[in-house]
């Protein structure tokens, strides 16, 4: 119906109720209430095909009630399911987990469709609870697998009336070639290939989905209520951090200044490190809020096995690159940290070795730096001497580092163990964790996480740990992931002997200086204290020499 057919009914109406004779108070009140309805209504339409303020603000409204109705309507009917199963009286226990495996995959479904019909940040929180398999049921975990590649595509459109709001040029005024066809599309942004008309070469276009500028703030604070119901629902299951968390990185990550930062610091610092990591970070061309325009490096998946056999990659020598980069970003002192290493934000590109300044055939190449930390000194030290104290199996120092750089408890301590390691509670306390994790192993923590109250106790944990520590966790987590799919022949030892060589060099920092501050320059204390530092430290050090050594050896020993 047109704007004007929609006039001549509304004032039909009106003449309509005009001629109808009065009865009586109450059809008089009818027809007053009528009549104000229907001018309201009237002059609702005028005002909306009229005045674009009133246009905008209407249908901003709309939306903004359509994304509070379909995340209240998924909450609510999950908790209605949960409540139901969990109240439900079982024959046995095999009947009690078949049911919650069913209510499991039902509400994720439910929360699956939600956050797809919301998009926006609703597809990154969405992506995070699928990477928490340590935490939540495969049920969940595993429905919210089509997030990582179904995030919604802006239009070029869109886009380009971003570059006109922010840039004050449209796409044809900045370039020559512009692939309407984005490379890459993320729950936050989306990646353009273009070429400048100032610059040399391709570039890849960063650029933010128009749409999340509107409904951001709103969105964290439905998250944040969400999740505050829950813990009143389920005090068991706290959760309340995850929408903290979400909250206080999500608007770092919108602002792509901060991110060319990052780049700009992290492709600087890593310039002397280059025979240790192989790492390439994309130079920043220029950068804008919700635009960043960076050289255009092309590479393929870390875990594209193939490629790397075709093209005589050694994966060992990756993974060894991987823990380089990773554990120098955690245990160094003023380095920022990338929180975000999953799959998507890494690449592999072959390089020759003969012309490479890196002393290998292969550039991992490093993206999206816009969510990072920057751990305090004192806790990278406590983190790294807790890391030294598990490699020795020393469970007295291991409680120790745990209380005072994650806030961790003694009874809680062998649970967080676990979880820190991605190993059985029995595995981390007792036994070598550097050796590969066997099936039984892994059946071992599959059970764990359904029986009793493994799943709220680590819940409880999670949510009292410092924001930073449970990043780090997660890029851990992230990186052992990414060296699992490598398939590394040499298996994870040479992984963790790189790490003990970080972990080592902090604590001899430390010591070195708690050393100066509590003896006298050259005294016979100071000087022996120091040295039985460094012969500690050179000792951690030398095992991953002494074990290169005995590879080298035994390669000789197969050729002879």
């Amino acid at each position: 119906m047109n704007f004007p057919t929609i006039l001549r009914t509304a004032s039909f109406q009106l003449r309509h109720y005009v001629t109808i004779p009065v009865k009586s108070t109450r059809t008089q009140g009818r027809r007053r209430n009528l009549l104000i309805a229907g001018s309201t209504l009237l002059t609702g339409v005028i005002l909306y095909e009229t005045n674009e303020k009133c246009h905008d603000s209407l249908h901003h409204s709309f939306l903004t009630l359509k994304r509070v109705g379909v995340v209240g309507n998924a909450t609510v009917r999950c908790f209605y399911h949960y409540k139901r199963a969990l109240n439900r009286k079982y024959e046995d226990r095999e009947s009690r987990l078949r049911a919650l495996d069913v209510c499991h995959k039902k509400c994720a479904l439910i929360t699956l469709h939600a956050l797809q019909s919301n998009g926006g940040i609703y597809i990154k929180l969405g992506q995070h609870i699928g990477a928490m398999t340590y935490l939540l049921p495969k049920e969940w975990t595993e429905t919210m697998i089509p997030l990582q590649d179904q995030c919604p595509e802006s239009t070029l459109e869109e886009i380009d009336g971003m570059f006109m709001t922010d840039l004050g040029q449209s796409v044809a005024d900045l370039f020559d070639e512009f692939h309407s066809v984005p490379i890459g599309v993320a729950s936050l942004a989306q990646v353009h290939v273009g070429r400048l008309k100032s610059v040399d070469g391709l570039v890849a276009v960063k650029c933010q989905h128009p749409t999340l500028k509107e409904f951001v703030p709103l969105d964290v604070a439905l998250t944040k209520t969400v999740f505050k119901l829950l813990d009143l629902v389920f005090p068991e299951y706290p959760l309340t951090w995850l929408g903290d968390e979400l909250q206080s990185s999500i608007y770092v990550e919108l602002d792509f200044t901060k991110e060319a930062e990052n780049a700009i610091a992290t492709s600087k610092y890593f310039e002397k490190f280059k025979k240790q990591t192989a790492l390439k970070v994309p130079n920043v061309i220029s950068a804008n809020k919700r635009i960043l325009i960076m050289e255009y490096v092309e590479g393929k998946r870390l875990d594209d096995l193939k490629f790397l056999d075709d093209n005589g990659i050694s994966r060992g020598e990756v993974s060894a690159c991987l823990s380089h980069i990773f554990n120098n970003m955690i245990f160094t002192p003023n380095v920022g940290l990338h929180c975000d290493p999953h799959g998507g934000n890494l690449a592999i590109r072959t390089v020759k070795k003969s012309s490479s300044n890196n002393n290998h055939n292969f550039e991992i190449i490093l993206f999206d730096h816009g969510l990072y930390r920057y751990p305090d000194t004192q806790l990278r030290r406590d983190y790294a001497r807790f890391w030294l104290a598990l490699l020795d199996q020393d469970q007295k120092r291991m409680k120790v580092y745990a209380k005072r750089f994650a806030h961790i408890g003694d009874e809680e301590f062998p649970l967080f163990a676990a979880a820190i390691t991605g190993r059985s509670i029995d595995t981390a306390l007792h036994y070598d964790i550097s050796k590969k994790r066997s099936k039984e192993e892994m059946d071992v923590m599959a059970e764990g996480i359904m029986e009793g109250t493994f799943l709220s106790d680590l819940m409880a944990i999670l949510s009292k740990i410092p924001s930073t520590v449970l990043l780090i966790l997660k890029t851990n987590d992230l990186t052992r992931y990414l060296d699992e799919c490598l398939q590394n022949p040499l298996g994870p030892e040479r992984t963790f002997l790189i790490m003990s060589q970080y972990c080592a060099r902090t604590a001899y920092d430390e010591d070195r200086e708690n050393i100066s501050l509590d003896y006298n320059k050259w005294s016979l204390t100071w000087f022996w204290k120091n040295l039985t530092s460094w012969i500690q430290f050179e000792k951690r050090k030398n095992q991953l020499v002494l074990y290169d050594f005995i590879l080298w050896w035994r390669q000789i020993i197969r050729t002879i």
